[in-house]
């Protein structure tokens, strides 16, 4: 989920009378200034404080603008989920903390895995402890049928720290966040009001990550209101 200075030194060396008075009589007449000025610190802006954060997995394009001889490509470390997958996170209160912004950052990439039940987007991108906490769940669904399909919503209910500098985050998930048995026309986890889930987040070199599965049913759910 720089301010770069420079110096400049002028050293003086030994200049004899005459050539010292005409260098004078020269920078008395007139001179040049460097006016190519610092660089601007690129700021925050003061952000959005509007908690609501709607990511559709998609990476938005940079720029389009004429090529200006070296190019280099962006570094791609992650695998890009489809553009129809779309999910609604909202942190809340929580929105400022570092673990929650690497959940809304990695939650659309984990959800594209449980839309396409590829379990190879979890190994490829995520812990190993995660991948083997969700990769039972997506094989069980894409073993029986089951689909999942956008859009879908999460709310933060809460943190909670945990050994090893695990921090826990307590969601809400929406039902259409969920499995559904066409066949049986139901879904797999019956949670009108939606369902109580946690996610344990941990730093890794890549920013906050996912890096289990947390106990259920720490959230009470039943007064949320969904945005999807």
């Amino acid at each position: 989920m720089t301010d770069p200075r420079g110096a400049r030194v002028v050293r003086r060396a030994g200049i004899p009378a005459v050539l010292l008075a005409a260098t004078l009589l020269l920078s008395a007449c007139g001179g040049s200034k460097d006016d190519g000025g610092m660089p601007e610190p690129i700021g925050d802006g003061g952000g959005d404080s509007r908690p609501t954060v709607t990511l559709s997995g998609t990476p938005s394009a940079d720029p389009t603008s004429a090529p200006t001889g070296k190019t280099s490509a962006p570094p791609s470390t992650v695998t890009a989920p489809p553009a129809a997958n779309q999910v609604t996170v909202i942190p809340g209160n929580f929105a400022a903390l570092p673990a929650v912004q690497g959940l809304v950052k990695s939650y659309p990439l984990y959800f594209s895995a449980l839309v396409a039940r590829d379990v190879d987007i979890i190994k490829n991108n995520f812990p190993a402890y995660f991948y083997v906490d969700t990769s039972q769940d997506i094989a069980e669904a894409k073993r029986n049928g089951w689909v999942m399909k956008p859009p879908a919503s999460v709310v933060v209910m809460g943190t909670a720290s945990q050994p090893l500098d695990v921090v826990r985050v307590k969601l809400c998930q929406s039902q259409t966040t969920q499995f559904w048995n066409p066949k049986t026309k139901r879904w797999v986890v019956a949670a009108p009001k939606g369902v109580a889930r946690s996610i344990d987040m941990i730093r890794t070199g890549l920013g906050w990550l996912p890096y289990q599965m947390g106990p259920a049913n720490l959230s009470n759910c039943s007064k949320v209101r969904f945005p999807a």
